[in-house]
This record gives structure tokens, sequence and C-alpha cells, in this order.
């Protein structure tokens, strides 16, 4: 006999969307509860829709996590914008979300812009931690009449918010099934976590436009024994002049990326890892369409 006491199973997809450096990768790092995404201050960081899931015993979010919107400039840019586009289909929710410090016309031409989208969509305001009360207030205010179901504050770097946000999606989601495993909370293989995470390390402490023209291959993930890995990646860059600067003075740039990278990766695998890196010069990478496929850019 069934038991009419079941409770039913709430799951769904929820994209976020919104301008480079917004905080878009934070948020969903805190609405999983673990560093998914990599994240950095430099805007255009999420260059690929990174997934990533959030499940409770009753409910199971499929958060997208995606490159900033912008317009484009090189073929990167436009894989970049596309990914965006791509995560928008068959969603259940989606989350605009805009830096309530620095909201700029960019901001709120995005947020008319997915008025239109048929689908629950609810206005993020991320960064409230920086934001004076009354300041908050009115831009709150500002976006009353701009269509959305709700305009939810946050702060995703310190957590505040976060919970009410993620409680009013589950609200959102319709009946359906637990797609992914209870222990597991991205879709990204190791390979492209560990290169994300050596992207991130240049991003970090590189300065100017060379981190824009970074790319990260990974040539080789050996697994010697149960508890070392030798893993060698290639950085790639786009002039001379950004190799030296990669490198840095008598090799201390790479060193200290490398050093960060494999602690970050030890952390993921759960061994020891030594961690080779090269750097390497492919003029206008982000223009050439075998590149990016090598790099992992490819929207098929």
């Amino acid at each position: 006999m069934k038991n009419e006491n079941t409770a039913k199973f709430l799951s769904g997809f929820a994209a976020i969307v919104g301008r480079p450096n917004v905080g878009k990768s934070t948020m969903m790092n805190a609405m999983v509860g673990e560093k998914v995404a990599i994240v950095s201050n430099r805007p255009q960081t999420t260059r690929n829709r990174i997934m990533g899931v959030a499940t409770d015993k009753d409910w199971q979010i499929v958060f997208l996590d995606t490159p900033g919107l912008h317009k484009p400039r090189t073929r990167l840019g436009e894989y970049m914008v596309k990914s965006v586009q791509d995560a928008m289909d068959g969603i259940d929710v989606l989350l605009v979300l805009v830096d309530a410090n620095e909201i700029g016309p960019q901001d709120r031409a995005i947020v008319e812009e997915m008025s239109a989208r048929k689908v629950k969509k609810i206005l993020v305001l991320n960064k409230t931690d920086i934001v004076e009360e009354a300041r908050l207030m009115a831009a709150i205010q500002s976006f009353a009449e701009a269509g959305y179901d709700a305009i939810v504050p946050i702060s995703a770097r310190t957590g505040k918010g976060v919970d009410e946000l993620k409680k009013l999606i589950v609200s959102y989601l319709p009946e359906g099934p637990k797609y992914f495993p209870d222990d597991m909370m991205t879709d990204q293989p190791e390979r492209q976590i560990c290169a994300e995470i050596i992207r991130e390390k240049a991003l970090l402490h590189l300065r100017e436009e060379v981190p824009h023209g970074i790319g990260v291959e990974m040539m080789a993930m050996n697994k010697e024994s149960d508890d070392f890995m030798e893993i060698h990646a290639t950085i790639y860059c786009e002039r001379d002049a950004h190799k030296g600067i990669i490198i840095g003075r008598h090799g201390a740039m790479l060193q200290q990326i490398g050093t960060e990278a494999r602690a970050d990766i030890e952390a993921l695998l759960g061994m020891h890892v030594n961690l080779k890196l090269w750097v390497k010069v492919r003029p206008d990478w982000r223009n050439r369409m075998d590149d990016l496929r090598t790099l992992g850019y490819d929207n098929k």
C-alpha cells in the first residue's frame, strides 16, 4: 500500500548569470558547500559552464555557473557567451546576480534582458557585506518593477542570506528525480579541475593583461602509487614577454604558482603530488579553434 505521507522529491536546474566579476562562482561554491569553481578578482575568471550540485534528503539543485556576460572580442569570448546561452536552456530557475556595491548600466541592461525569460527568476544582490544599508534598500527599490519573482540580498563571501536564497530556490523546483548521487558535487573531470586550479593561482599573482591570455593544458596525470601522482601541465600565453613574466625572476613566479596549485590539487586528490609546469607561447590562441579545442573550450 502506498504511503500517503511520503514526501515528494524536488529537483531542478538553476543557472547563475550576470556580468563579469559579480561573484557568481563564489555564490555557487557557497550554495554547494565546496569549492567547485575557481575564483579570483579578475573579470572572466570562469570560461566554461560549471556545474555544482547541492543535495538534501528532499531536494537536489543543479547549479550552472556561467562566464560573465560581455561583448566578445575573441573566439574564446564568443565561446564563453554561447556557454551562457546554452546554460539557460531547460532550466527551472534563473538567478541574475548583480554587485550591490557597483550597479551600472551593464547590470541594468542584463536585468532587463533576462526579465523576459519565461522561467522563475530571482534577482540576487551580492556583496551586501560591503554596502551601507540605505544604499542597499535604494538598490532593491530601484529593481522593484523589474519583473522578477523575488529580489534577494546576500553576501556570498560571508554566507549571509545564502541559506534563505537556497530555500527560495527549492520552493520553485518541480517534483523530479535525483539527477546525481548524494556525494557528487560537480561534473568536472579531475583533469579539468586541476587545470583550473593552476589557472586560478596564475590569476591570483599575474597582473595587467597577462591573465586574460593564459590557458592550461594537462599533459599527463600518472598515478605512480596509491598515495602519489605525477602531474605535468603546460601554461600557454600569447606573447614572449608574457612568458617571461609568468616564469619570473629565476623562475620564482612559476614556482609560486606551482607550489600553491600543488597544495590545492593534493587536497582535491587526497594524495601527494609532484607537479611540473612548463610555459609555452601560442600567439593568438584565443582566436584559433584548434587551440581552443585543445584547451577544452569547444561548443561542438
